[in-house]
């Protein structure tokens, strides 16, 4: 049965990088997940934070920032700086953020420099923290590539990519990437993170008021595995074809 969007169950929706959306930072992408658009970047500090100086560990540090802009949803959303604080939710998706990344960087290899990510998320149709993840990553790669490029580092620290997607169960039916609407409505919920190499960085997973089985587990596993691999062939053909000089968007279209 179609999804209110004319996808099917195993099916992504439409994912394009546009890189070096922000020219002042080291490194930056804008990815548009469907209707969901954020702007990654990645920028180098020449320093590390000052727990690691007193504690002597060795290598550099990533560190990541999250936050929806008013405008992202249908209702406007009152600015962090505003409420003089940053709401739970951000403070939980900036450390997944972090976390993902983190996972798949050398940190010893980076220096003793910190990589810093900001996730700012333009509009929200769902899957705002997953799109954050997969969008970081060709980042913080287009970041790494200018550091080698300027001989600061002599290979990149980034091991391999990583990338995250939602799963659910909606109107008793496994489904990959949900958006807005399909989230709203879903009785069960799940990030999936994982590497290149089919790694579990992360699985956040929940039922909306009711339980789930584990034949409804393993097809959403299913359903995310299939999805990741296809974000990382995204991914690849973003960093591949960004060019410092024209940021023209690399879009795939994934045909269930």
């Amino acid at each position: 049965m179609p999804r209110n969007d004319g996808r099917k169950n195993d099916q992504l929706r439409p994912i394009s990088f546009t890189p070096n959306i922000a020219p002042h930072s080291t490194g930056s992408v804008l990815v548009a997940a469907g209707n969901t658009r954020v702007i990654c970047s990645a920028m180098i500090e020449e320093s590390i934070p000052n727990w690691m100086k007193f504690q002597k560990v060795p290598g550099g540090w990533l560190t990541a920032e999250y936050s929806m802009l008013p405008y992202s949803t249908l209702e406007r959303k009152q600015r962090d700086s505003a409420k003089g604080r940053i709401d739970g939710r951000s403070v939980e998706i900036q450390r997944l953020i972090g976390r993902s990344l983190r996972a798949v960087v050398d940190l010893d290899l980076l220096g003793p420099r910190t990589l810093c990510i900001d996730c700012d998320v333009l509009q929200a149709d769902g899957g705002t923290r997953t799109a954050s993840i997969t969008g970081a990553c060709v980042a913080a790669s287009l970041a790494v590539e200018k550091l080698i490029e300027k001989k600061l580092l002599t290979k990149s620290p980034i091991k391999q990519l990583v990338a995250a997607v939602s799963v659910g169960v909606v109107n008793g039916e496994p489904m990959l990437d949900l958006n807005y609407l399909e989230d709203k409505d879903a009785s069960v919920d799940m990030n999936l993170v994982m590497t290149a190499n089919g790694q579990f960085v992360e699985v956040q997973g929940s039922g909306e008021e009711q339980t789930f089985s584990e034949s409804e587990l393993a097809a959403m596993m299913t359903l995310g595995k299939k999805g990741i691999g296809e974000l990382i062939a995204a991914q690849r053909a973003a960093i591949s074809s960004a060019s410092a000089e024209t940021p023209e968007p690399v879009g795939l279209v994934f045909p269930s």
